[in-house]
């Protein structure tokens, strides 16, 4: 890693860490010597890098500090591209139209002399899935997601049998051949799996649940893992 690359890892670091951050921390996460992380802290403090402590005691970033133009190595780029290109297998338009905004996003703002462009891409993945139509916008339920407000759904199951249920939207999870909306069923009062596409209608009702979708979220996580959830 160069000295440049090194001191853009060091902010990066410091930014995204809620505490301060001891120059062997940063030495180990960069796998250099604590005496280099001290000399490029002073280097930084010289550049008029907010950064705040001493030796001993640990190293904080003041609020506020906007960085220069994002810089990637190649590797991280590669990884960008393949992350977005997957995207294109989830079937979902709204995401596949987000993702290409990301791409000229991040073009826009990477400096000129850096070599990796996310629009000059070597790496590429196919869109191909077999998730199934569905007559639901998966916008809408990543929207109810986010604002954590109830749905009240029509749905019918493997055998065709037909439920009404009022659900609590947690998570979609997109495989490969199904997107799957994770919930709390209030009909069962436990966490249930509806497959989107058999989703035949969905309201929008004006309940919230703000205040126990993230316990909800988090607990779900706890008790499933993905690749073996299951459908309601």
């Amino acid at each position: 890693m160069n000295r440049s690359t090194r001191l853009f890892e060091i902010i990066q670091l410091l930014r995204s860490s809620r505490r301060s951050l001891t120059a062997q921390e940063i030495a180990d996460s960069l796998e250099v010597t604590k005496r280099t992380i001290y000399r490029d802290i002073v280097a930084l403090q010289s550049m008029r890098v907010p950064i705040d402590g001493e030796a001993g005691v640990g190293y904080i970033l003041r609020p506020g500090f906007d960085l220069p133009p994002l810089m990637f190595t190649a590797e991280e780029v590669e990884a960008i591209a393949v992350g977005l290109s997957l995207l294109g297998r989830t079937g979902d338009p709204g995401l596949a139209k987000a993702a290409e905004s990301v791409v000229r996003k991040i073009s826009d703002v990477l400096p000129e002399e850096n070599p990796y462009g996310l629009l000059n891409q070597t790496v590429f993945t196919s869109s191909w899935h077999t998730i199934p139509e569905s007559v639901i916008d998966p916008g809408l339920l990543r929207q109810a997601i986010r604002d954590e407000i109830k749905l009240e759904i029509e749905y019918r199951d493997q055998q065709e049998a037909k439920s009404t249920r009022v659900i609590q939207p947690l998570a979609l999870v997109y495989y490969v051949d199904a997107l799957i909306l994770a919930t709390w069923c209030e009909l069962r009062s436990a966490y249930r799996h509806f497959r989107v596409d058999r989703i035949k209608q969905c309201r929008i009702t004006d309940q919230g649940f703000k205040e126990s979708g993230g316990m909800l979220r988090q607990s779900w996580r706890e008790q499933h893992q993905l690749g073996h959830s299951g459908s309601a």
